[in-house]
């Protein structure tokens, strides 16, 4: 009976594989194609790695590629922190505490949701021209930290994963509104405060069109900015930039790998109330 059950989940794996290497082929295609030269891209589909793996190398170091490593690292980081405290406090009183105008001011938020970024984007630029900022990381890393997004994410969550019995308990002992918060609250929704943290994460390493209309200093350029202006003396250095996106999407491969439990498990319990 064991061997028929196990031959039964034989089709469940070939299709599980499968899927992986959908997944994981585009991944390693990207890799390959960072060793060869470029002009050798335009000959076909490369599935081997090549022996120009050192002159790409070479090529994108010589761009200062690890001093832009480094600003996008800064910039993701620190946007990173402030939309989840931004997000996680909103979404906390949104969900358990009861003021005037709370449903309205909450509707207004979700609202934002179906406005572009884009359509407030010069009105952003102006204002951080106004206040002389351009030319510098803050305007990127200030740049969606009020997400709407995050604020209904914490306050479905926070609604559906935490009793009010364990804040009424927290204050019949004595401990203060902010103690509850850090104490009882953050430990519970430790699994939506990890999904946001790689979501954050993602948009802000791949944001493209802040640093564009923002950053005129190549030292503050952020990776996205840099792999544009990658290239040799002569010609548009194509490989070169295939291997830095493949260096670029570093973190990001490990922080899913060490948080992929974490994020199905915040997007299966954020996306269910009760």
């Amino acid at each position: 009976m064991k061997k028929k059950k196990g031959l039964y989940k034989v089709p469940v794996y070939l299709y599980m594989l499968v899927l992986a290497v959908c997944a994981l082929l585009p991944f390693y295609m990207m890799i390959v194609m960072g060793t060869h030269y470029s002009e050798d891209l335009y000959t076909g589909v490369k599935l081997t790695f090549g022996k120009y793996f050192k002159e790409n190398f070479q090529t994108v170091m010589r761009q200062d590629f690890p001093l832009y490593y480094w600003n996008s690292i800064v910039v993701a980081v620190c946007h990173v922190t402030g939309a989840l405290i931004v997000s996680t406090l909103t979404g906390y009183a949104f969900a358990k505490f009861e003021f005037k105008g709370k449903k309205v001011l909450f509707a207004v938020i979700i609202a934002t949701l179906a406005i572009p970024e884009q359509l407030g984007l010069i009105g952003y630029v102006l204002e951080m021209r106004w206040l002389g900022l351009n030319n510098t990381l803050f305007p990127m890393i200030v740049f969606g930290m009020a997400s709407a997004f995050g604020v209904f994410w914490m306050r479905q969550y926070i609604e559906s994963s935490v009793p009010d019995e364990i804040i009424e308990s927290g204050r019949v002992d004595g401990c203060k509104e902010f103690g509850i918060f850090f104490r009882l609250i953050l430990p519970i929704i430790r699994p939506a405060l990890i999904t946001l943290f790689l979501l954050f994460f993602l948009w802000s390493w791949n944001n493209y069109m802040m640093p564009l209309v923002m950053i005129s200093k190549e030292e503050l350029y952020t990776i996205p900015l840099s792999i544009a202006k990658i290239s040799s003396e002569y010609r548009t250095d194509y490989a070169a930039r295939i291997l830095a996106l493949s260096m670029g999407t570093i973190p990001i491969l490990i922080l899913f790998a060490f948080g992929s439990k974490h994020l199905i498990r915040g997007l299966v319990a954020g996306s269910v109330k009760g």
